[in-house]
């Protein structure tokens, strides 16, 4: 993944990431971190009847130029041009969402890269119950904390590794992948249905997710959750204050509509 405008020391700035980054798993797992606290999941455009850019220069203006967030393709797409900044070895993986009633096809973006002969699921763009920290995909079937979070990958006999994460007391499926690579230009079909797809989640509601230290924040509709320490506080949010809590919570101005 490569983008003539994307600058290591810039994107580093943008996610306040203040060491000398290496080629190492301790790096990948501190800018993971950093870019979760700093840069919110969030699909603005597509309320604002926008179809997402996938072009990698217009992700780069958008998320360090102009300090918006994204959804899926946008921020693991930047998280892999600094991956290939340092050198790291990585390939895109296409995911199925596995938390809806009825199947669906694989249209989630996530990164599996290897360093020191190991391979690590990194996706800095799955909402809610994303992950928090690069996880190996050689410790299956064991409990993964993160924070207060618990994750868990399996493996099945198709080939393909289950991710899952514990909510309110269950373990419950959050998307399924297997190792084929998949190129930039496999994810233009899948961005434009979510970007379109009436029965969208991205297209039916205001979508903004940050991590912090103590949880989450997250907001889903007229739905606005601050999860901290497993103690989650919820309330309503009117049309009306929906700018101001952007702003507020996610650093985040809603664009113009088209």
């Amino acid at each position: 993944m490569h983008a003539d405008n994307f600058s290591l020391t810039q994107y580093l700035d943008r996610i306040d990431f203040t060491a000398t980054p290496k080629a190492d798993i301790d790096t990948v797992a501190r800018m993971m971190r950093r870019q979760l606290f700093s840069v919110p999941f969030e699909n603005l455009d597509v309320q604002a009847g926008k179809i997402v850019s996938l072009v990698p220069e217009e992700i780069v203006e958008k998320i360090v130029g102009r300090k918006r967030g994204g959804y899926c393709y946008e921020v693991n797409g930047l998280f892999a041009m600094a991956l290939a900044s340092l050198g790291i070895t990585y390939r895109f993986v296409a995911a199925r969402p596995m938390f809806y009633p009825a199947r669906r096809p694989r249209t989630h973006m996530a990164l599996v890269l290897t360093l020191g002969g190991e391979r690590w699921l990194c996706d800095l763009g799955f909402g809610s119950y994303g992950i928090r920290a690069p996880m190996s995909l050689s410790k299956l079937d064991v409990e993964v904390a993160q924070d207060d979070d618990l994750f868990k990958l399996s493996l099945g006999d198709d080939g393909f590794y289950l991710l899952q994460a514990k909510v309110d007391g269950q373990w419950t499926n959050q998307y399924a992948f297997d190792l084929s690579p998949q190129e930039w230009v496999d994810f233009v079909p899948a961005n434009y249905l979510n970007s379109t797809h009436p029965d969208a989640i991205f297209v039916r509601m205001t979508v903004a997710v940050v991590m912090t230290e103590a949880g989450r924040k997250i907001l889903g509709g007229d739905s606005f959750k601050i999860v901290s320490h497993g103690r989650t506080e919820k309330r309503t949010v009117t049309a009306s204050e929906l700018p101001e809590l952007l702003a507020r919570e996610f650093g985040l101005t809603m664009p113009s509509r088209t």
